[in-house]
């Protein structure tokens, strides 16, 4: 598959056919489900977090969303605008979206269009750290004719309209629940962000961070019939591989996410016959983020922000030499078997364009480049130094298995090119919380490296390579929440950026695309490592599941049931 033909399809009419629910409406009991990366806050637009975003996406639900294949489904709408349709103006600059007719939220009042210019205003309200700011680029206004219809109004030519309202990063927030959390009064609306009205087919009933999520079903989901389960539960914490025990060797469980495990180890439990593992390809990208901000804490409320540029990292010829130094075929072989392959970009699926040196390890060319730049060990310890500083790197991830084995091998291979590094793990559900206070998140970056995996939703990276762009590093003034986790800024991106976002044509797209892909790995921002297919299990008699790499895994949950015998 090339990066071209992955771009947008569109289902114009009524949603496709998906697995009907058996029986009636919770009639299937309750559903257990194990996301041991805990989810920290209900509210997408103040997390990063894949797993906070998740967890929200059975309650709250945006205009349009993306099915296992790539395409883009009509939700809370009943056909998707676009050029040849009406919907979208012939100059690019409105798109007119309608909502369903009769659409409620869980608390039983009508959806209507004002909840629409609610939510745009509120992701860009000044110092609000709204995380999702990339979704609403160039939108400068959101009419609403009727209650039903609601235009968004582009500042320029959008020949990708879609990024408000579509997929699970961007749905729709009640008005009236959120009304008094605009700017920087967002993070403090706790029992909003806990515990959101929605239109989902379930509402949440108990949410303890970290913890534990509690939902039941919506009395006012649009469908009947649906769904199949009474109440949900969403565990949260624990191990990966703990997860994924509980659904293929103990059977307390009946869906367990992100099994970051190695495939051995996954086939061995899958043995035991309770359990199924399902596995999909998308976007997803396990990278190693660089620091271009200085993180010492001698800088107090200043550290790791763009005031102070990274003392060792500056130097393009470390950041080059940190990649050489990697075999990325052996991390993905110990790591992830069938369910990885090396990769050196950020848009996988793009990888026959792009060079493929960085699927060789070269320790000794790293030495040389090394050397070549000034770096030497001049006491003779192993560490390369150069006007009186080491090249001593402090390495972060979340704590789980396959990323500790990833730290350990990297240790030793950056060892051997004369890098001292000092390995840190923290707890998944603070590294990709959204909490601005915790020192430890992936977006706060107190460190020099770090590494996690990304992806996009839907097949159209427009938004994914803006979050690149100089505006979106994270910062106190954002709440942390800047998605430009190596605070890097090149003007001549940011211009890329402003060409793809009034580009047509899938391929002009796909080679802007591209371009913007090769300068982030050119420069070092991100080290690609393994492109990653995301792998999950669940129990021989949970129907309905569907898992998606375009979306949110929990996307059709409405249609899972449970198979009767």
């Amino acid at each position: 598959m090339t990066f071209a033909n992955t771009f947008i399809g569109i289902a114009l009419g009524a949603l496709v056919a998906l697995p009907l629910a058996a029986a009636e409406r919770g009639s299937d009991g309750d559903l257990r489900i194990l996301y041991w990366q805990a989810p920290t806050t209900m509210n997408p637009y103040l997390s990063g977090g894949i797993k906070d975003n998740e967890a929200a996406s059975l309650t709250l639900e945006p205009l349009a969303r993306y099915d296992p294949a790539g395409v883009m489904l009509p939700w809370l709408v009943d056909v998707i605008p676009t050029l040849e349709n009406g919907g979208v103006d012939d100059d690019l600059t409105r798109i007119t979206w309608r909502l369903k007719d009769g659409l409620r939220w869980s608390d039983g009042s009508a959806v209507t269009s004002a909840d629409l210019r609610f939510t745009w205003r509120y992701c860009t309200a000044k110092d609000g750290g709204c995380a999702q700011l990339e979704k609403f680029a160039d939108v400068v206004d959101v009419e609403t004719p009727d209650e039903r219809t609601a235009v968004v109004v582009f500042s320029k030519p959008k020949p990708f309209p879609y990024g408000p309202f579509v997929g699970p990063q961007a749905p729709i927030l009640q008005a009236a629940q959120f009304a008094d959390c605009l700017g920087t009064r967002a993070p403090t609306c706790t029992d909003a962000n806990y515990g959101p009205i929605g239109t989902g087919p379930f509402r949440v009933t108990e949410f303890r961070p970290g913890d534990v999520v509690v939902y039941e079903v919506n009395p006012e989901y649009r469908d009947p019939t649906k769904p199949a389960f009474a109440k949900v539960v969403i565990k949260g914490g624990g191990t990966a591989v703990g997860a994924a025990r509980a659904v293929l060797e103990t059977g307390e469980f009946d869906y367990a996410w992100n099994l970051q495990l190695s495939p051995d180890v996954l086939s061995r439990m899958q043995a035991r016959g309770k359990g199924e593992i399902v596995s999909a390809f998308g976007s997803l990208v396990e990278r190693i983020a660089v620091n271009f901000t200085d993180p010492s804490p001698e800088l107090g409320s200043a550290r790791a922000t763009v005031a102070h540029p990274h003392p060792v990292l500056s130097d393009p010829a470390v950041r080059r030499a940190l990649s050489m130094a990697l075999d990325r075929k052996m991390l993905s072989d110990i790591g992830y078997g069938p369910a990885g392959r090396p990769t050196c970009n950020l848009l996988p699926i793009a990888s026959e364009n792009a060079d493929t040196n960085c699927l060789r390890q070269d320790l000794e060319g790293a030495r040389a480049l090394l050397d070549q730049a000034g770096w030497i060990d001049s006491n003779g310890d192993g560490v390369r130094d150069k006007n009186g500083r080491d090249l001593h790197l402090i390495f972060q991830t979340s704590t789980n298995s396959v990323r500790q084995d990833f730290q350990a091998v990297t240790k030793e291979w950056w060892r051997q090119i004369g890098v001292e590094t000092e390995l840190r793990n923290i707890d998944a559900s603070v590294f990709f919380g959204g909490d601005p206070g915790s020192p430890d998140t992936v977006q706060k970056f107190y460190a020099d490296v770090e590494m996690f995996a990304g992806a996009f939703d839907g097949t159209d990276p427009e938004v994914y390579l803006t979050t690149w762009t100089c505006g979106n590093a994270p910062s106190p003034e954002n709440q942390w929440q800047g998605t430009n986790t190596s605070r890097w800024c090149d003007p001549a991106y940011d211009a890329l950026a402003a060409k793809l976002a009034i580009t047509g044509g899938i391929a002009p797209r796909a080679t802007l695309a591209m371009a913007m892909n090769d300068m982030l790995v050119e420069n070092g921002v991100v080290l690609p490592l393994v492109d990653r297919g995301r792998v999950s299990a669940h129990a021989l008699d949970l129907g309905g599941t569907a898992i998606n790499a375009w979306d949110s895994e929990l996307w059709n949950i409405a249609d899972w049931h449970r198979i009767k015998e």
